[in-house]
């Protein structure tokens, strides 16, 4: 299987080459690495389209290659789908392993689940793999240490048996590893957040431009069995599958009823 390893937290991120060495040693995979030259966390489904892309090819300590591009995830998988490895036809994609975790309402920021988000996309299978830090956090943001070892091995074992692992058609596995050692693995739906931003002006200068923090304390979530926050908390490895038709049915059917059409020539009215 030809499998396409990315990031967002750059090339030489700890995470991508725990998990870049794990899949090498999985009998049958074939893999290249796309990722960016530096952090791009956070930049979700970016794309750069009006600048072309930086690529250079990078070595490895055991003498394979990989190669840094200046673009976001989404671009990295964009490449590979394009031809930049001669040869090479991604039949998976896997991002990761994220330095820190992904989880609830933050998977719409998280450049890692962007770049797996591209796969469904694409027709392909992907995975979203991150780690939580031996802090213990629940957030997005860094902790001090981080322990890849079990994400790197189940993510391995995961892309080893994918083909007999039940993903339905359009949809990417976000897996998520408490900073401890896994208590079990639980199915989990998305959790809900609870953010506490505010808005602190930290600077102004004589031009009148004013500096402004906006993100604050550490988000906080509901407390709700069953979700990937409540499961990561307790200790568990907590494996999401995520689809990305947004379409709200029940929705789809009650604006059906509503007359819109009856709006058409009143706008048009107001136009002339």
């Amino acid at each position: 299987m030809k499998v396409l390893l990315t990031n967002d937290d750059g090339i030489e991120a700890e995470g991508l080459q725990a998990l870049r060495r794990a899949l090498l040693a999985v009998p049958g995979v074939e893999l290249a690495v796309i990722a960016p030259d530096g952090n791009r966390s956070a930049m979700a489904r970016s794309i750069t389209t009006r600048r072309p892309l930086w690529v250079q090819e990078v070595e490895f300590r055991d003498g394979t290659v990989g190669y840094a591009t200046d673009g976001t995830p989404v671009d990295c998988v964009r490449l590979a789908r394009l031809g930049l490895v001669d040869g090479f036809e991604a039949e998976l994609i896997v991002a990761g392993i994220n330095h820190g975790s992904n989880l609830g309402d933050d998977i719409t920021y998280s450049g890692t689940v962007a770049a797996a988000l591209e796969a469904v996309v694409l027709g392909l299978p992907g995975i979203a793999v991150s780690q939580q830090s031996r802090a213990r956090e629940l957030d997005f943001r860094f902790g001090e240490a981080f322990d890849f070892g079990p994400a790197a091995a189940f993510a391995a074992r995961i892309v080893q048996e994918i083909e007999s692992v039940p993903l339905p058609d359009g949809t990417l596995l976000n897996i998520n590893v408490p900073g401890t050692d896994p208590d079990g693995v639980e199915v989990t739906r998305l959790g809900k957040r609870i953010y506490r931003d505010e808005l602190v002006l930290e600077d102004e200068d004589q031009n009148g431009r004013r500096q402004f923090r906006i993100y604050g304390e550490s988000p906080d979530h509901v407390r709700e069995d069953g979700t990937d926050l409540a499961a990561v908390a307790a200790g568990r490895i907590a494996v999401t599958p995520v689809h990305f038709d947004l379409t709200d049915r029940a929705g789809l059917d009650a604006l059906a009823r509503y007359d819109l059409a009856r709006l058409v020539a009143p706008a048009a009215k107001e136009v002339e």
